[in-house]
């Protein structure tokens, strides 16, 4: 009896569970009204896209020769620069963060230090583009006399996306559960075996996600590419790393969207759909390894 009374005391205290039953269902339907507005807006933007740019979209856009007239204007030379740009930017930024994140979340020391490590790399993910096209300008392009070239873009915009690899890699890891570890310790595994044969596989999917984000992110840059020296229109696809004369499809994108003529509207959409094309092509394949690795590895 006593503990019955003590029981219907206690309930006294809590609100009616139907209050937050209706809270539940209300937050419910308010999240997937926002998702829907979200999803409703960016469609009307890519039909409006579609319809603007769909009648440029054939092989000679693509593939052709450039020009100053907005009919016979073409891509090639910005899909060429922008993969050059990519290529570069994923083999400079990749492993550099990825080193870094496993690092810091599995020998570094917890310390102040490191916490302001930690906090000066989260900050940096913020810092605009702008800031770091003026870091690549001054570091590389003026004091290690990298000119205005591919590289020198490649490693201003791995500037930009290190950050994210490094936080998402971190986080990746830490989704892993420690007893893997303990597991592999105990068989004899070394701390390297461990983290090689057993972490990072875990691992694999949250690490593809931040490379997805980043290169998505460094796909789309236009403000950095300025400063160290992109064109907005070259004559000439780019030959190596070291060529100074080159441009990417967000800055063509640039450049017409800012032309006076009103026939440079089509094409610049035309552009802006081979740009998505890319991006989607980008993050399809980085997802289709995610999905893949994670069906290999069980834990």
């Amino acid at each position: 009896m006593k503990e019955k009374k003590k029981l219907k005391k206690r309930l006294k205290y809590f609100p009616n569970s139907r209050y937050y039953d209706i809270q539940d269902t209300l937050f419910k339907y308010f999240g997937l009204a926002c998702t829907l507005l979200g999803v409703i807006i960016l469609s009307i933007l890519i039909i409006d896209l579609v319809i603007d740019g769909a009648s440029r979209i054939n092989w000679d856009f693509i593939s052709g020769d450039p020009s100053t007239s907005p009919e016979d204007a073409t891509v090639m030379v910005g899909i060429v620069g922008t993969l050059w740009i990519m290529l570069f930017t994923a083999l400079i930024a990749l492993p550099i963060g990825i080193s870094a994140g496993i690092y810091l979340e599995e020998y570094g020391k917890r310390s102040k230090f490191a916490s302001i490590i930690e906090i000066n790399i989260a900050n940096l993910a913020g810092v605009p583009s702008i800031i770091y096209g003026l870091l690549g300008l001054e570091i590389f392009v003026r004091m290690l006399h990298l000119g205005e070239s591919i590289l020198a873009g490649s490693l201003t915009l791995a500037l930009l996306i290190l950050p994210i690899v490094i936080v998402s890699t971190r986080e990746a890891l830490k989704g892993v559960p420690y007893s893997l570890r303990e597991a592999s310790y105990a068989l004899g595994a070394t701390k390297w075996q461990t983290i090689w044969d057993q972490v990072l596989p875990a691992a694999g999917g949250g690490i593809l996600t931040g490379v997805i984000l980043s290169m998505s992110r460094a796909v789309g840059e236009t403000a950095p590419l300025i400063v160290v020296g992109a064109a907005t229109f070259v004559t000439a696809s780019p030959n190596g790393p070291m060529d100074d004369v080159y441009t990417v499809l967000p800055m063509q994108i640039y450049n017409w969207v800012g032309r006076p003529e009103k026939e440079f509207i089509p094409t610049a959409a035309g552009a802006i759909i081979v740009l998505l094309i890319i991006t989607f092509l980008m993050n399809g394949l980085a997802i289709f390894m995610r999905q893949h690795w994670q069906r290999k590895v069980k834990w």
